[in-house]
């Protein structure tokens, strides 16, 4: 359920707002004057919401390519190379805590 407050929440219950963005995983919109605002989230939202975001672009400019190039990949191509960026990326995460 999305949670509307009054921006004046924001200094007044700081505490209050944190920790139910953080247990809800949900964004706080923030009125000034009974119009939207501000959107509060905690990082974690914040980052599945960008990384969605790039992932929808990305998306978008395959179906660009396909449709200038003619050019189609099937589903086990498809899986095949994300398989292969996630195993990169992870290896990539192992090299980096180690150093």
């Amino acid at each position: 359920m999305q949670s509307i407050r009054p921006i004046s929440d924001l200094r007044n219950k700081f505490a209050e707002i944190s920790r139910d963005v953080h247990e809800s995983g949900e964004p706080v919109f923030l009125t000034k004057n009974g119009v939207g605002d501000m959107v509060v989230m905690s990082m974690e939202t914040y980052e599945a919401l960008e990384f969605d975001s790039r992932v929808y672009a990305k998306l978008q400019e395959a179906e660009r390519e396909a449709e200038t190039t003619g050019t189609r990949y099937s589903s086990d191509e498809v899986l095949a190379s994300i398989r292969s960026v996630i195993a990169r990326a992870a290896e990539q995460t192992r090299v980096t805590s180690h150093v």
